[in-house]
């Protein structure tokens, strides 16, 4: 969680009780399925810098593109180092541009430490991709699937395509709104400009699937890498969103299609190429390119073990109630409770220290405050004040404590706001505390340990052996490629985390 940024809240005064838990609900959403939609586009990249010739564009990037680096470092916690990972990514964008329409185009790679699964590309060949997506991949066959798919949006120009089909809609939106008297015929006119735009940009997303599983191919990949790692990517959506199979995310309007339509395209291409089994997978390589990777959240910007969540750098920890999900954003930490009747959020904002918290609490940032809810309290020692609201389907619980300077927020939400409820809530926020010295110089991230499967081992043996995971089981399927009752073979490596 990036605290520097961490007035979300602050920044949108008077919140009604549902907007609030929208927001919550929705950012819990977008943190649980951020970047798993492959290969997703940091905002705002329509630039109409070109593509340029590898020589040139190594000397001197243009300057927005490198506008644009400095801001996407920013937002996905800066660069990851390690000299290993980088060489085999690097020798991977290679031999893919070898093999490309455009060999003349530069490539520049930069691995984001982020634990998002994420990947996207400026339109002058710069490339991202995450360590979360590095993690998540098995073999280099997947890797080059995810870099071919993002060299064809720039090969395509999708970038300077997409601009020009935004403007046009924007040029229709405001028609619609000058022009157009009858409301109904404008909220028409609207949609279809809309889903143009986001049929426009659906296709976008199979043209790169298509031409990236042949530039692979061409490199001597296993086209077959990018269904793998799509299928991939859909039981981490699961997994991340509750193991319900659901996905939330808005799908006629989205700008890439599902993950199933994606499977059935990348599959389909590939046969066109090839039977399964041809080409380079070279599995045992790309693991051993792994070995020590950063898994989840660094410990510089606070992560979660369990119900709990700690910060090294900040100096606190506190503990979900029970039964709730924990999940560390750039903005705040946003908690779900099974069933999604309780959520929370915690985030940070500055006070000025000459307001008292219960003034700070009845200040407007959201309404509907019930009268005479809001009283001084102290929590472990530490100035606090708690508060609680009602909104129409939802009722909330506000907590606000000062410590080092900051004033932390909890918000609590539920359906149905009973003295069980209650009592839960308080005993979490109870737990905001600061970490001892030894905790903090304990704090360590969490890293990938490839091992051999051997005889008599199994998913659920080797899935215990993982350091403070929920969910063992399932995510060390996830983590390494197997499906639902598939066995592990003897002699084979497989992913495990550690401490």
């Amino acid at each position: 969680m990036n605290w520097d940024v961490a007035d979300f809240l602050q920044r949108r005064a008077h919140l009604t009780g549902r907007t609030l838990i929208a927001l919550i609900a929705a950012a819990l959403a977008l943190a649980a399925c951020s970047g798993d939609r492959m290969f997703g586009e940091p905002p705002n990249l329509m630039m109409s810098d070109q593509p340029q010739p590898a020589q040139t564009q190594a000397a001197a990037p243009p300057a927005a593109a490198q506008r644009e680096h400095e801001r996407i470092l920013a937002a996905y916690g800066g660069a990851y180092e390690d000299a290993k990972l980088e060489a085999a990514v690097t020798a991977t964008v290679d031999r893919l541009v070898a093999a490309s329409e455009r060999p003349d185009i530069g490539y520049k790679v930069t691995i984001l430490n982020s634990p998002a699964v994420n990947a996207f590309a400026l339109p002058t060949g710069q490339l991202y991709v995450t360590r979360g997506l590095l993690a998540l991949a098995n073999d280099s066959a997947e890797l080059a699937s995810v870099l071919s798919h993002e060299m064809a949006h720039v090969i395509a120009k999708h970038a300077a395509i997409r601009e020009e089909e935004a403007r046009q809609v924007s040029i229709n939106s405001q028609v619609v709104n000058d022009v157009l008297s009858d409301p109904q015929e404008g909220a028409l006119a609207l949609a279809r400009s809309k889903i143009r735009f986001a049929t426009f940009s659906r296709s976008q997303e199979f043209e790169a699937d298509g031409i990236g599983v042949g530039i692979a191919a061409r490199a001597g990949y296993d086209p077959f890498g990018a269904a793998r790692f799509l299928t991939s990517m859909g039981h981490n959506a699961d997994l991340r969103a509750g193991g319900n199979g659901s996905d939330a995310r808005p799908d006629f309007f989205s700008s890439h299609p599902a993950t199933p339509e994606r499977v059935k395209n990348a599959q389909s291409t590939a046969r066109q190429i090839s039977g399964p089994g041809a080409g380079e997978r070279d599995h045992s390589a790309y693991l051993a390119s792994l070995e020590g990777l950063v898994y989840g959240e660094d410990p510089i910007e606070g992560y979660v073990r369990g119900r709990r969540f700690l910060h090294p750098k900040l100096g606190f920890t506190f503990t979900a109630p029970e039964g709730f999900t924990l999940e560390n954003t750039a903005q705040a930490v946003l908690g779900l409770k099974d069933g999604g009747n309780e959520a929370l959020r915690l985030d940070a904002v500055k006070v000025p220290a000459e307001q008292s918290l219960t003034a700070y609490l009845g200040s407007g940032w959201i309404e509907n405050v019930e009268p005479g809810s809001i009283e001084e309290i102290a929590l472990g020692g530490l100035p606090a004040a708690t508060a609680a609201a009602k909104g129409d389907q939802w009722s909330f619980r506000l907590y606000a404590v000062r410590f080092n300077g900051e004033v932390y927020r909890f918000i609590f939400a539920a359906k149905a706001r009973t003295p069980e409820v209650e009592r839960a809530f308080r005993d979490s926020v109870a737990t905001f505390r600061r970490l001892s010295v030894t905790e903090a110089q304990q704090a360590k991230p969490l890293r990938l340990k490839i091992v051999t499967v051997r005889a008599g081992d199994t998913v659920e043996r080797l899935a215990s052996r993982m350091a403070m995971i929920d969910r063992q089981a399932e995510r060390f399927r996830v983590l390494n490629g197997l499906e639902p009752g598939e066995r592990l073979k003897v002699g084979t490596q497989v992913k495990i985390i550690v401490e």
